[in-house]
């Protein structure tokens, strides 16, 4: 008996029909995505340029006290969310408390003064108001005592009146001259003496002055005795404990403005030619994968970031490398975005900028 078997060529033909179709199918269409990748390069990607040295920032505000004493009191725990001119810590005021009640009674003794010397300057006037109508009085009997010696006088040269009466008006003449001159005397002296007492109530003034002065530095310790949050943000870094006693610019906690968060990104010094303020940018957050937050460039750091170290690099030696240099940019967020979780500053970013209008800008203007 003979079995019989169907052609190989026949059973093989559709198959490899199929795979031809097959990659044929695929190549076209990696023709297609590899056209429409270059098209949307050529459109797009060849303008962005991005880059992971990148980390989260924000503005935080270290708190110190400004006056010394022990820690009463701590009003704030670590992570809490807090308001501008909230309290966060509370000084012993006991001594500050004392400073400004002496300081209060110093301006109460200094008013007095001043309310002493205007009465002295005030009754000095009236001194010499008396002394003027003093020395009025004495020109006035001056002025009679002459008008009786220059009528005297021819009549005792011709023996009409008496030598005895002669020298008694003579007498009267010098002896109201005399009192002209003393009651001169003394107004001159009453009008010095107001000069005294201006200087005396210049200077209660002024001392015065120097104890309200005193007061409100007294009052402003006090005031500083409680410290308040500079921002709106989150407590975080809190040293400070009930009991502790702290100088003046010791650091106590910081607050974050963590509603006011921003991004730097260090740039390749060859990627900045075509950014400016204003560009739109992509941004990744390490933290949260699926999350794209978009923001726009703000400024640019003034020097590289080798400008701003400690020990900036010096190139003047025969060994030198040339190393590409890192330009810290300054990427604001984009306000009111859904989705946006509670962002810290630390987190790692990836952010990538679109230059394109640059581009196009510099090549129109260079035709």
């Amino acid at each position: 008996m003979t079995v019989s078997h169907p052609p190989v060529a026949e059973t093989t033909k559709p198959r490899k029909k199929r795979g031809r179709y097959v990659l044929a199918a695929i190549g076209l269409l990696a023709i297609v995505g590899g056209s429409w990748y270059g098209l949307d390069w050529y459109r797009n990607g060849r303008f962005v340029v991005s880059t992971d040295n990148a980390y989260l920032r924000a503005d935080q505000v270290s708190m110190a006290p400004v006056v010394s004493g022990q820690i009463a009191e701590v009003y704030v725990a670590d992570n809490q969310t807090v308001t501008a001119g909230q309290p966060l810590v509370k000084i012993d005021p006991r001594r500050y408390e004392m400073a400004v009640r002496e300081a209060t009674a110093t301006v109460s003794a200094r008013e007095a003064d001043v309310a002493k010397s205007e009465a002295d300057m005030g009754h000095q006037d009236s001194v010499i108001a008396q002394a003027q109508a003093d020395l009025e009085n004495a020109n006035e009997n001056a002025s009679l005592a002459q008008q009786d010696f220059d009528r005297m006088t021819p009549l005792a040269a011709k023996g009409i009146e008496s030598q005895q009466k002669s020298e008694q008006v003579t007498s009267a003449l010098e002896q109201a001259k005399s009192v002209v001159r003393l009651k001169q005397a003394v107004l001159d002296a009453a009008r010095q003496q107001t000069t005294a007492l201006k200087a005396q109530v210049e200077q209660a003034n002024a001392e015065l002055g120097a104890a309200r002065e005193s007061l409100g530095k007294a009052e402003i310790d006090l005031d500083d005795t409680v410290l308040r949050s500079a921002i709106a943000g989150r407590v975080g870094d809190r040293t400070v404990q009930v009991g502790q006693f702290v100088q003046p610019g010791t650091q106590l906690m910081t607050v974050v403005p963590t509603n006011d968060i921003y991004l730097v990104a260090n740039f390749k010094e060859t990627q900045i030619g075509d950014m400016r303020a204003g560009q739109p940018a992509a941004i990744s957050i390490d933290a949260y994968p699926g999350l794209k937050v978009t923001g726009v460039v703000d400024s640019f750091s003034p020097g590289t970031g080798a400008q701003f170290a400690l020990l900036p690099p010096e190139n003047a030696t025969g060994n030198f490398t040339k190393i590409v240099q890192r330009v810290p940019v300054r990427i604001k967020l984009e306000a009111g975005q859904k989705g946006m979780p509670a962002l810290v500053p630390g987190l790692s970013i990836e952010v990538s900028v679109d230059t394109k209008a640059a581009v196009l800008d510099r090549v129109a203007s260079a035709q």
